[in-house]
């Protein structure tokens, strides 16, 4: 029994020291983080300008705005959580040549953008974002865009404001559902300090709804995204386009994809 008991000891220490380390370290995980030179120049296909905003906190945001001819809107692309503008500017392309400008944000600690990191900072930043886009455009000239974790972001702000769509591609009802997708054993509700409740923000949301989601998604969990669908408010026009054959990375790949983005952006 002794040895029974031994055994028991070090699981429960083991199970400690794992509760521990992603308390301590979770943001590695939840933020794939690449910065960038502040001299870097960026090449596009699109003509771009670079914008900057400066926050209470002292952090200071970067951002690309991507110029259409003869633009009729604005998309404000809140981009994943891998990577930085030097990869997600490549998908500005593809709402320049409909006719929309787009601005883009790298959130703090990617890109050129810096600042102390938490979640009601990063909430902060995609309003500021917003607010900043709002002087040239009204918001029924703005489509909101959330890619993956940026559905965390564009979510709380459409819920804030009436725009002309909210777009969001490969999303999630909250980040605990995410985290639970890929080690089950930790009481995230006491560990996690990123939840980003889009199921809650959503109850706010007023424009219309379009939701993209790959049946083959082994990172954020499909029937999250489900979840979130059906919170969507019954007087909002909501539609939600399943793919398949899609994972998190390949939606793009279908035409059913650009289909329905045209027939957004032209609605």
């Amino acid at each position: 029994m002794e040895w029974a008991y031994g055994f028991l000891v070090l699981v429960v220490i083991g199970y400690i020291g794992l509760c521990v380390f992603y308390a301590l370290f979770q943001e590695k995980f939840i933020f794939i983080r690449f910065r960038t030179a502040k001299d870097h120049v960026y090449k596009f296909r699109s003509p771009y300008e670079e914008r900057f905003l400066s926050t209470p906190d002292g952090a200071e945001l970067h951002a690309l705005y991507f110029k259409a001819h003869d633009p009729r809107g604005a998309v404000l692309y809140y981009h994943g959580n891998a990577g930085s503008l030097r990869r997600w500017g490549n998908y500005a392309h593809r709402f320049v040549r409909m006719g929309y400008d787009v601005l883009m944000p790298d959130p703090r600690g990617y890109g050129k953008s810096r600042g102390v990191l938490s979640e009601a900072a990063l909430h902060a930043d995609a309003e500021a974002w917003y607010l900043h886009l709002a002087e040239q455009w009204t918001g029924s000239e703005i489509v909101l865009y959330g890619r993956s974790l940026g559905s965390g972001l564009a979510t709380p702000v459409a819920a804030q404001h009436a725009t002309k769509a909210l777009i969001l591609e490969t999303p999630f009802a909250n980040l605990y559902e995410v985290a639970m997708n890929y080690l089950p054993i930790l009481p995230y509700k006491w560990l996690l300090r990123y939840p980003f409740r889009n199921d809650i923000a959503m109850e706010g949301v007023r424009c219309p709804v379009y939701v993209l989601h790959g049946k083959g998604d082994n990172l954020v969990p499909f029937d999250s995204a489900l979840r979130l669908y059906s919170l969507i408010p019954s007087s909002v026009h909501r539609e939600m386009l399943t793919f398949p054959k899609g994972n998190h990375s390949n939606l793009d790949r279908f035409p059913r994809y650009h289909k329905l983005i045209k027939k957004v952006l032209d609605g």
